[in-house]
């Protein structure tokens, strides 16, 4: 690393105790770059994901501030919507919860004190105009981080239909890539996405910088899990579906290859907007069961409950987002049954590390077929399970994926002709 420590503004919408896929992330990458002796001010949203409303003890005031040994940790009122289906009152929400993070931005590392970046993640897509102002004021250059492509992936899957709602998201996605000085992606197709809306001159703000897996804490289990005693689940093979019920995942192939495998338990795990509607779907099948999100510190265990995890994603949404539960499901020396555009990122992936099977996107008979040949053949699934484990621990490491965003700053640093610790 250089003599001068960095002194970044991370703008996001979640961050740990927060449950969601994207707090996650962007919880692992601030403790990387904290570990690596950098200064850091987070602004993210109170918690609230798991039930689409601020958690118990965390309400009553719109912007809470918090000390941290690396820096502090700001967190405002994201507005959550009661139905989560009303994309209007969705969106209304997350402009309100950008324009408190800008404020909170302002303030972070010292009022418009200087900084060395500002790095935002999206979704939601309001904070790339967010991001850009809280780089203005702190005089540094902006990131974009992009872990899901909108408004793409809510047309595709139909959440969004309203061609003025589709352009007016469309004009904001563009300005925010514009304005970034950087552009960061998870795959080679986002990167092509994003680019395919800028200028050829553009082309070169734009980034592949992967998620990542702690391959120290998610490790192989015992499948005979404290979880499946805890759900009343005995010694038959487990199917696992893990992560949001919502518009872009094609969980309902579950519900289909059980129909046709019933000496096969399939366990739904998550939250989201479909969930319901999947469960009275699944009301007349016996092997299929329901559960809600676990704490952080049993994920490795939920992990290990599934003796095979699926990845389904509807039909052309590949190119926009990349189902970064894929590495942790890699991590626990579990195959992968992915139903998901060809030619795309997982597919690569599985691949790659030989640890899966991808098949079409929306097929449920080559779905069901990839379930019942693994479930077939316990050994093969194992031989699977253990080289992913394989590839991702060298390929996905959380200290690598927080040094390529270092190396990222500073180099945007030197470009502007300004050194790192220049305050």
């Amino acid at each position: 690393m250089a003599d001068h420590p960095l002194r970044l503004v991370v703008l996001g919408p979640h961050v740990a105790p927060d449950t969601a896929p994207t707090g996650r992330v962007l919880t692992r990458i601030v403790d990387e770059l904290a570990a690596r002796g950098h200064e850091l001010h987070v602004v993210a949203a109170l918690p609230w994901y798991r039930r689409h409303a601020i958690e118990p003890g965390w309400s009553g005031r719109l912007i809470r501030r918090e000390p941290t040994p690396w820096g502090s940790i700001r967190r405002v009122h994201p507005f959550p919507a009661d139905d989560r289906g009303n994309l209007v009152r969705r969106a209304a929400g997350f402009a309100g919860f950008s324009i408190l993070a800008a404020w909170a931005g302002l303030m972070a590392g010292g009022r418009f004190r200087r900084v060395d970046a500002v790095i935002a993640m999206s979704p939601p897509l309001t904070l790339g105009l967010t991001g850009r102002l809280v780089a203005w004021t702190h005089r540094a250059p902006f990131v974009f981080n992009i872990q899901d492509v909108f408004p793409d992936a809510a047309v595709e899957t139909g959440a969004v239909a309203n061609r003025g709602v589709i352009a007016a998201a469309s004009l904001l996605e563009r300005a925010s890539y514009r304005s970034a000085d950087a552009v960061t992606v998870l795959s080679d197709d986002l990167r092509a996405n994003v680019t395919g809306k800028l200028p050829p001159r553009r082309a070169a703000t734009v980034h592949t910088i992967p998620n990542f897996v702690d391959t120290t804490r998610i490790v192989p289990g015992d499948r005979m899990t404290a979880y499946r005693r805890e759900l009343g689940i005995g010694a038959e093979p487990v199917v696992l579906y893990a992560g949001n019920i919502g518009y872009s995942q094609s969980v309902g192939l579950l519900l289909d290859a059980a129909r046709r495998l019933p000496a096969v338990t399939f366990l739904i795990n998550g939250e989201g907007v479909g969930r319901d509607a999947l469960i009275r779907a699944a009301e007349e099948l016996t092997n299929v069961r329901f559960s809600g999100y676990v704490p952080e510190a049993r994920l490795a265990e939920l992990l290990a409950t599934g003796d095979i995890h699926t990845v389904p994603l509807k039909r052309g949404l590949a190119a926009v987002s990349v189902p970064s539960k894929t590495y942790s499901i890699l991590a626990a020396g579990r195959p992968v049954v992915a139903a998901i555009d060809p030619g795309t990122e997982i597919p690569a992936m599985l691949a790659a590390s030989g640890g899966g099977l991808a098949v079409a996107p929306d097929d449920a008979d080559a779905f069901t077929a990839a379930v019942r040949r693994l479930v077939d053949d316990p050994a093969e699934a194992a031989a699977m399970g253990a080289r992913g484990r394989a590839w991702v621990v060298a390929a996905a490491s959380p200290a690598a994926v927080a040094e390529s965003y270092e190396d990222l700053v500073r180099a945007l640093r030197r470009r502007s002709g300004r050194g790192t610790g220049d305050r």
